[in-house]
């Protein structure tokens, strides 16, 4: 245990005052040589070249030497060999355990493993969990956020999959998708450094947003307004006479193109259905609580990171970046929004089936 024991005070010393020098310091761990220069001292003692010379030509330790030239006439090769390592600290049974576990329970905490182990006799940390854990293929991630279904919302979402399943892609590309959003601002330090780009930057000392009314097809991004008011039903009546038809049309819509947006109660007021009839809009059918089957969601989201990317430090500045970012929006990426509308409804049929299946039972 001395060598340990002194290899530790070394350490310490350094860091403490690398300017002296002690006879410790002989200890420190040396470079390992690299692999032209171990093939170079079993040629020169294939020359047959005693180790002193090969060592005095090379500038190396004559027991470096013999060391090199003793694991190639051994393994006749100098490339590093495969080394056991420590032994595992959980058995293949306790693997089995705690992969069982997450796999029935992916909610379970790194602590409640470790204290299933330590119970069944086994002490580890929680790092040699999550490394074991990985091993067997599973990763610790954050639980995405989903709408709560019902049975009935279940049900709708069903049978909404099943009736679009097999519409053409050109059914979809006649679709004009609206929705509203909020964008909001934060206040951020001074200090650059803080807030490199692959963080989210805290908020602090206030901040703010805007509520934006969009819409888009796959022929690229319609109209985006401000909503600057506490939406009702008649605000939204006025938004999609003064908006939504200018948009269709600057978006050349063909005859008989489709108006969708979500079941907001602003949305299916008697009011507004009439308005709708009497505007002889067509309106497609939407189940409610699906904001993951509507493609102007990830519109948003990509509005919102380009308007992270400029920083507004005000909410006139935002609007204004919300403004441009939003007609810059390549007709590309909104064309491959709409085209996805495809993989999003097979995985909700199949799902759906069998989450309703269960609510049967």
């Amino acid at each position: 245990m001395a060598p340990v024991c002194t290899c530790y005070q070394y350490k310490r010393h350094l860091s403490t005052t690398s300017n002296s020098h002690t006879p410790n310091s002989t200890m420190a761990k040396t470079k390992e040589l690299s692999k032209d220069t171990r093939n170079t001292i079993v040629d020169l003692h294939q020359a047959e070249k005693t180790e002193y010379a090969i060592g005095k030509q090379l500038g190396l330790k004559k027991s470096t030497v013999g060391a090199i030239i003793r694991k190639w006439k051994t393994y006749k090769t100098t490339d590093n060999l495969p080394r056991s390592g420590a032994p595992r600290k959980i058995s293949l049974r306790g693997v089995k355990m705690i992969t069982r576990t997450v796999s029935k329970t992916p909610r379970t905490t790194r602590g409640d493993l470790v204290n299933d182990l330590q119970r069944a006799g086994t002490k580890v940390t929680k790092p040699t969990i999550s490394n074991t854990l990985r091993h067997q293929g599973l990763k610790s991630c954050s639980a995405r956020r989903v709408p709560l279904l019902k049975p009935v919302h279940v049900q709708a979402r069903l049978k909404f999959a099943r009736e679009h399943l097999d519409d053409p892609e050109e059914d979809w590309e006649n679709v004009v998708w609206s929705g509203k959003n909020s964008i909001r601002r934060v206040w951020r330090t001074k200090n650059a450094e803080l807030h490199p780009k692959n963080t989210i930057p805290t908020v602090k000392h206030g901040g703010g947003n805007i509520m934006l009314w969009g819409c888009f097809s796959a022929k690229g991004p319609g109209r985006l307004i401000r909503v600057k008011e506490r939406m009702n039903g008649a605000m939204y009546r006025e938004i999609l006479s003064e908006n939504l038809l200018p948009s269709a049309r600057a978006l050349k819509m063909k005859r008989g193109w489709v108006c969708q947006h979500d079941n907001d109660p602003k949305h299916t007021t008697r009011a507004t259905k009439e308005w709708l009839c009497k505007k002889h809009f067509k309106v497609l059918e939407w189940p409610n609580q699906s904001p993951d089957l509507n493609p102007i969601e990830n519109l948003w989201r990509e509005l919102k990171v380009l308007v992270a990317q400029q920083q507004p430090q005000n909410i006139t500045a935002l609007e204004e970046i919300c403004m441009e970012e939003w007609a810059k929006i390549p007709a590309t990426v909104c064309e491959n929004l709409v085209k996805t509308c495809e993989d999003r409804k097979r995985p909700t049929c199949h799902c759906q089936q069998r989450v309703y299946n269960k609510v049967l039972r």
